[in-house]
């Protein structure tokens, strides 16, 4: 089956978030949706996801999924406000768990904080399979950017999140709290073992030198020939050197502190105050 996707790019994050529709109904899912956040003024704005929704109604859609490939940390998650509006079931790797506890302790967020995953409607693991009208699903487990990424796979598509991305730009970084550059290497070769005409959507670009436009769908085929990182059968060891050192050099996320805070929480701000305001916490020196 050939799943019908609609992008949707976010300039100010480089996202991509995707609308996949069931070709023979009107079933859908959004996966990686954005919530629009100003971090100098401390705003959130729905201008992202409200072109999403329009388009959900435009075409009469039912969402049934609101998928996350991972806890991201380059932008909120707009998925709690689309729930609101259009429905569907918010679901994101088990190991979820894992990073909660991780950046619970990093933002001393205390026990009040919920280290189960139970703010999300369904947690994947593995093998699972879940369908979007007559459209399977099939999950991947493909950690090693974070402890939780996953590779939704549906019909001749496959939704990678940051594990992969364009040939020409290569693969994500494995430098955050529970990563790996090895794990990321076995990650990899799941997806590249897909047929080669399986259609890739990356979760981010950021036109590589000499490209002039922003892309976010390749093949299998074509990553395993072209990917400057682990194409042309490049091995275990030259990777994670690569990796390892590139990693090195890069600077955090400018919206890590608050992306984190909110996506571990399944797209929810942290619980007001009696007064009703929410606060944001900086830690320093932790990460």
């Amino acid at each position: 089956m050939t799943p019908d996707v609609k992008a949707f790019f976010d300039d100010a994050t480089n996202t991509i978030s995707f609308i996949v529709k069931d070709p023979e109904g009107s079933s859908c899912a959004i996966i990686d949706s954005v919530l629009d956040f100003d971090y100098s003024s401390g705003r959130t704005d729905t201008k992202s996801a409200d072109e999403v929704i329009a388009f959900v109604k435009d075409q009469a859609l039912t969402v049934e999924w609101l998928l996350e490939s991972h806890v991201h940390a380059d932008h909120l998650s707009a998925a709690p406000y689309i729930q609101e509006q259009v429905g569907g079931k918010i679901g994101i790797g088990k190991n979820i768990t894992m990073v909660q506890d991780t950046f619970g302790k990093v933002f001393n967020e205390g026990t009040e904080f919920q280290r189960d995953g139970s703010q999300f409607d369904r947690l994947f693991t593995e093998g699972d399979t879940l369908m979007i009208g007559q459209m399977r699903v099939d999950v991947l487990h493909t950690p090693g950017h974070t402890p939780a990424c996953l590779t939704y796979v549906i019909g001749d598509a496959a939704f990678v999140g940051d594990t992969l991305f364009m040939p020409d730009f290569g693969t994500a970084r494995c430098d955050f709290p529970g990563g790996s550059s090895e794990t990321l290497y076995n990650s990899i070769q799941k997806i590249l073992a897909l047929p080669d005409e399986t259609r890739i959507f990356v979760g981010h670009d950021y036109k590589a030198p000499g490209r002039d436009e922003y892309a976010w769908e390749t093949t299998v085929g074509e990553q395993r020939a072209r990917n400057i990182h682990v194409g042309e059968g490049r091995d275990k060891e030259t990777f994670v050197e690569m990796r390892d050192t590139r990693d090195a050099t890069l600077a955090m996320p400018k919206l890590i502190i608050p992306s984190l805070q909110v996506n571990m929480r399944a797209g929810q701000m942290p619980e007001a105050d009696e007064q009703g305001d929410v606060f944001l916490k900086v830690p320093v020196n932790k990460l």
